[in-house]
């Protein structure tokens, strides 16, 4: 179906901001900004095929300068938490903004979700596309390196939406890039996802303390809440009063995934009342899952609805937070010109 262009506002700054809106032939609509390159709808068909939006986000460009839960976040140069705000590379001390505590969490308050991107359409086999461009200088959020990003945005006929992932420096430095969506199947309006159900096939996850900066302990989720091996409702473990789940209000913890650089289907999540499912696919070695615990009713998205605790939840593919810290836990350093790249795919469906 290509490709539809739509204003969507103007930006303190004077960018004037556009939404692209990608459609399939099944009615599946995507809407994506190159403000930030966020994902600001997507509208996905229930079981009697009628509509809604699933995704949480905000009406017009006004809401995402702000953004404080980063809905539909491309999130850059490093995704999750850095200890202590600092990292050290080839001998060299990094410091970072403190916005997390004593610590950093996604790069800072001046994150790739709140710039104007450059946009452009792609004539695709795969369908409707379009790709965001960034150029993050040498210093910028205190990171080395020259950096030149660009995520693709690809909506298929098979209701998949795929996030290809590139990026080049010109200097070592970390990469680590996700998507900061929330989802709720039901629609971004009818309440919390409690009811809702979640699969993830993974045997481990990194601890991580009262300030969810991991450890470095690799744990089994076998026994615990965190075993999401067999589906169950998110609310079901949600409460418990087990230590992990206790410091992190609720789900927001590091699995570990076993995609070994292929990418594979990792975690799936569906809603019985509305039949609708997302299944998540991804190369990289790990996965934020979050449950919106942190959302407080002070937030006001599309057609006026105000965003409750746990009204979304998010699948934040990535390298492991503070990854840079710990040997035992896969790099997110990028060698100076070699290429970052990496995909995670969205696939949308009925459960009947």
């Amino acid at each position: 179906m290509g490709v539809r262009i739509e204003e969507f506002g103007t930006t303190k700054d004077g960018f004037q901001a556009k939404l692209y809106i990608l459609e399939n032939e099944n009615g599946t609509i995507v809407k994506v900004s190159d403000f930030g390159a966020v994902i600001v709808s997507v509208i996905v068909k229930d079981r009697d095929g009628k509509a809604a939006d699933i995704a949480l986000g905000y009406p017009d460009v006004t809401g995402y300068e702000t953004n404080g839960p980063g809905f539909g976040a491309c999130i850059g140069r490093c995704a999750n938490r850095i200890g202590n705000a600092a990292f050290t590379l080839n001998d060299i001390t990094y410091s970072l903004e403190k916005n997390d505590g004593k610590n950093n969490l996604h790069s800072g308050k001046n994150g790739y979700q709140k710039r104007p991107w450059e946009a452009e359409e792609l004539d695709s086999p795969l369908g409707a596309a379009v790709s965001f461009s960034l150029h993050s200088p040498d210093g910028d959020q205190g990171f080395p390196g020259n950096l030149d990003v660009t995520v693709t945005y690809t909506l298929t006929d098979e209701d998949s939406l795929i996030l290809s992932y590139k990026a080049v420096s010109d200097a070592d430095t970390i990469v680590n890039l996700t998507n900061h969506s929330y989802f709720n199947l039901a629609g971004h309006g009818s309440g919390d996802v409690l009811k809702q159900k979640v699969w993830m096939d993974a045997d481990f996850y990194t601890e991580a303390d009262e300030e969810s900066i991991p450890t470095g302990q690799i744990l089994p989720v076998a026994g615990t809440p965190m075993d999401f091996n067999t589906p169950k409702a998110i609310g079901e473990d949600i409460d418990s009063d087990y230590k992990a789940v206790v410091l992190g209000r609720g789900f927001d913890h590091n699995w570990i995934l076993k995609t070994e650089d292929e990418v594979k289907l990792v975690a799936r999540m569906e809603d019985e009342g509305s039949g609708r499912g997302l299944e998540v696919y991804t190369d990289l070695p790990g996965m934020q899952f979050y449950t919106g615990n942190f959302l407080r009713g002070t937030e006001t998205g599309k057609e006026g609805v105000i965003y409750q605790r746990r009204a979304g939840a998010c699948f934040e593919t990535q390298y492991f937070p503070d990854s840079v810290h710990h040997d035992n836990f896969p790099s997110p350093v990028l060698p100076a010109y070699k290429e970052y790249s990496s995909q995670t795919i969205f696939r949308f469906y009925v459960v009947e």
